[in-house]
C-alpha cells in the first residue's frame, strides 16, 4: 500500500508540473476513454435486451390441478414425475396443486385459478371453463362395494344403509351411483364423506360403513389385500374417463403444444408406467362434445356446493 501510495503522490506532482495545455490534454483523452467505455456498454445493453426478453418468454409457468383421489403424498408422487416430463418436453414449468379436499379443489376450479387440470368429467362439463386435451381410452365405470362376507346380496338391502362415498361431487362414485340407486332401484343411503377412495375402501373394509361408492380405476389401483376383501355389486353405466384439461384462456397453440408432447410421452415406456399410476393405461386425444352427454343425466340434482 506505501508504494502505491508514493506512486500516486509522484504521479500527481509530476501532472501538476506539466504545462497547463499538456494537463487539459490528460483530462480530455481521460474523459473521451469514459465516454467509449459507456458507449460500448449501452450498444451491449441495446443487443442483449431483446435476447433476454426472448428466453423469459419462452419458458411459461403454468399452475395443474389435481382433485385429490388419493391421499396428498400419493398424489404428488403419481403426478410430479409426470410434469416433471412435460416440462422438459415442452420448455415450460408446471407447479402441481393437489388440495386436501375434494370441495377445496371445487371452489378453486369454479374460480378458474388452475391453468390445467385433472378431474372428474362432470367437473370439466360443470365447471364451462376448461377444455379437455387428453383421456383414458377406457371409459370410466362407477362401482358399489360391501365386505366379502357382507349379509347383503341385492341393492334393495342398502335402503337407509350407510354409503361411504369420496366427495359429494364425485362423479362414479357419488352422483351417478346416487342417481342409479334412487330412480332405478328405489334405494336411498346415508352418505359419509370419507374425502379420498382409498379411505372409502378402508371404511367399508373395517366395517365403518355398510358399503361405498368408488370407481373401477381406484378400486385396481388397492393393494391385493384390500380388493380380496370386497366384492362389487354394482356397476355404472359407462361415462368417458378423467381429462387433464386446460383453461380457455391457455392459447390453442400452446394446448395443441402441451397435448402432443403428452401423448408422445405416453407413448414410451417411461411414459405407460407413469401413467399407469394415474391411472391412465391408453392416453387419448380428449374433446369437450365426449362430455356433453352427462347434461342429459340429470344429475345437477344430486350436485353439493360448498360441503365437504
Amino acid at each position: 500500500m506505501k508504494m502505491i501510495s508514493l506512486s500516486y503522490r509522484l504521479s500527481r506532482r509530476h501532472d501538476l508540473d506539466a504545462p497547463r495545455h499538456a494537463r487539459q490534454g490528460m483530462i480530455f483523452l481521460q474523459g473521451l476513454t469514459a465516454i467509449m467505455y459507456f458507449s460500448r456498454w449501452l450498444l451491449a445493453s441495446i443487443f442483449l435486451l431483446p435476447m433476454l426478453v426472448v428466453t423469459d418468454c419462452r419458458a411459461n409457468t403454468y399452475t395443474v390441478g389435481v382433485v385429490p383421489q388419493f391421499e396428498i403424498r400419493r398424489m404428488f408422487q403419481i403426478w410430479q414425475p409426470i410434469l416433471n416430463e412435460l416440462g422438459k418436453r415442452t420448455g415450460d414449468h408446471f407447479i402441481l396443486e393437489v388440495p386436501l379436499t375434494v370441495p377445496d379443489f371445487e371452489v378453486e376450479l369454479d374460480k378458474g385459478t388452475y391453468d390445467f387440470i385433472y378431474a372428474n368429467p362432470y367437473h370439466v362439463m360443470r365447471a364451462k371453463k376448461y377444455i379437455p386435451l387428453v383421456k383414458d381410452k377406457d371409459p370410466l365405470h362407477g362401482i358399489l362395494v360391501v365386505r366379502k362376507d357382507s349379509p347383503i346380496h341385492t341393492l334393495k338391502e342398502l335402503d337407509g344403509k350407510t354409503l361411504a362415498i369420496p366427495s359429494p361431487n364425485a362423479l362414479g362414485a357419488s352422483l351417478l351411483l346416487r342417481a342409479d340407486l334412487e330412480h332405478l332401484y328405489g334405494v336411498k343411503m346415508v352418505m359419509v364423506n370419507c374425502r379420498t377412495h382409498s379411505s372409502v375402501y378402508l371404511n367399508v373394509l373395517n366395517k365403518l360403513t355398510d358399503a361405498g361408492g368408488g370407481v373401477e380405476k381406484t378400486f385396481d389401483g388397492q393393494s391385493q389385500a384390500v380388493r380380496d376383501a370386497l366384492k362389487i355389486i354394482y356397476t355404472t353405466r359407462d361415462m368417458p374417463s378423467h381429462p387433464f384439461a386446460a383453461h380457455q384462456r391457455i392459447p390453442k397453440a400452446v394446448r395443441e403444444k402441451i397435448r402432443g408432447a403428452f401423448l408422445t410421452f405416453a407413448a414410451t415406456p417411461a411414459g405407460k408406467t407413469l401413467l399407469d399410476e394415474v391411472p391412465m393405461k391408453t392416453p387419448v386425444p380428449a374433446f369437450l362434445d365426449e362430455y356433453m352427454v352427462m347434461r342429459k343425466w340429470g344429475l345437477e340434482s344430486y350436485w353439493v356446493n360448498g360441503q365437504d
